[in-house]
């Protein structure tokens, strides 16, 4: 049977790297003998000017009989942030209770990092970002606006239902991987309630997982670290909001946002988990045919591991890292190539199965 997958291409070069992502899957497809029925919903910031709604109201229940969600990027200067994130994104990840975001970095051949002195695997780190709650609850309000008397409040929400699941999802998948170590983020010095929380909470569940190590940073120190010393990370759990910058941070040490894929997932696969790159949907670039597809096709890559497809999910990341280690390469990582033409090289890698080993690692 063949799996159901939405695609939802979005906005600005988000229409350009995902018809790339979806050559792929289906060469890797054509080699491991499944295939993708793909259904395209024209949801986003044109959408939204058209009808006023980044996406219809039963959206979710359209969505939900899929058995993933490949998204491509959202956002245009025409729709303010806050009404694109929370009108398509935020309602997706917490609708389906999203909760796990999976951010793999790793450091490429081929690739240079602006981190001098830096080779191709010395930054092999996975991200895992609370995806549903913390610093980003919908809580809180706006009185007397437009006076002097103008009050803001925005509340984080932490719940140890939800903090315990993300915390033993990350000690899980750091099983998987060969340095069984996690890093908890936190800022417990500075923020008295939620973090001391935080930290409570992961000292209560690293204590079930005596195999690996665990250790905590300061979100402020970890940034330095991140820079000074990525090699000594393996996985990093952090809130929301802490997750939400540092898995910016770390793509760009690894030398562009343009490779870095991401996963927001239902672990328990009560719903479809959605895959989508880390990148914005770079207005200022689209049509141009210059936009790197590697997070994109990277991002399909972990969509066809939660699929049950490992041998594919394998194949299409060593393919990425062969061709980035052949020179192959958009502007921004220094290289010429359009996008079609990485796109092509990649597809061709998969056919032929061309690799330079798997990306995440894991599982």
């Amino acid at each position: 049977m063949p799996y159901r997958v939405a695609v939802i291409p979005g906005d600005g070069i988000g229409r350009e790297v995902m018809p790339e992502a979806q050559r792929v899957v289906e060469a890797a497809g054509r080699r491991f003998a499944f295939s993708c029925v793909w259904s395209e919903f024209p949801w986003g910031c044109e959408y939204y000017l058209e009808r006023g709604e980044m996406m219809p109201a039963d959206g979710l229940d359209t969505l939900r009989s899929y058995d993933a969600i490949l998204l491509g990027a959202v956002g245009a200067p025409s729709v303010a942030d806050h009404v694109s994130l929370w009108g398509l994104l935020i309602p997706i990840r917490r609708g389906f209770d999203q909760y796990v975001n999976l951010r793999p970095v790793r450091l490429l051949e081929g690739v240079r990092s602006p981190l001098r002195d830096r080779a191709a695997g010395d930054i092999d780190l996975v991200v895992v970002r609370e995806n549903t709650e913390g610093e980003y609850s919908s809580v809180g309000g706006r009185i007397f606006e437009g006076t002097p008397r103008e009050a803001v409040t925005q509340l984080a929400m932490f719940t140890r239902f939800g903090v315990e699941r993300l915390i033993r999802f990350a000690f899980e998948f750091a099983r998987s991987r060969p340095a069984h170590y996690v890093t908890s983020a936190t800022k417990s010095n500075g923020i008295s309630f939620t973090m001391p929380f935080w930290d409570e909470v992961f000292r209560q569940v690293a204590g079930e997982y005596p195999d690996v190590r665990a250790d905590q940073e300061h979100v402020d120190a970890l940034c330095a670290k991140l820079v000074l010393a990525p090699e000594r990370f393996d996985v990093i759990v952090a809130s929301n909001l802490f997750g939400d910058i540092l898995s910016d941070l770390a793509p760009a040490l690894a030398g562009s946002l343009g490779i870095a894929a991401s996963a927001n997932l239902d672990p328990e696969r009560r719903s479809p988990s959605m895959f989508e790159p880390v990148h914005g949907s770079a207005p200022d670039i689209a049509g141009q045919g210059i936009a790197n597809p590697v997070g994109q096709i990277a991002s399909a890559a972990l969509m066809l591991r939660q699929l049950g497809e490992p041998a594919a999910a394998d194949a299409v990341e060593g393919a990425i890292a062969a061709v980035t280690a052949a020179g192959v390469k958009t502007r921004d990582l220094g290289g010429v190539a359009t996008t079609a033409e990485v796109g092509a090289a990649i597809t061709n890698a998969v056919a032929r199965g061309v690799t330079a080993g798997p990306l995440a690692g894991g599982r």
